[in-house]
């Protein structure tokens, strides 16, 4: 789990924004929260690996 944060800024088209935000408000969540998700999965799908991905215990 992460302990830090640092922050990412984007420019995005306001309309796009607006829209983003209330799906992810429709779905419960907040935009930080899907896009930290979004990140996690493109990490994933590119087997990248960092310091804080969470490691599955072995069976």
């Amino acid at each position: 789990m992460e302990s830090k944060t640092a922050r990412l800024t984007i420019l995005i088209d306001p309309a796009k924004k607006q829209a983003f935000e209330e799906l992810c408000a429709l779905q419960d969540q907040t935009a930080s929260q899907v896009l930290r998700q979004l990140i996690r999965d493109y990490l994933e799908k590119h087997q990248v690996d960092y310091p804080t991905k969470a490691r599955l215990a072995p069976k």
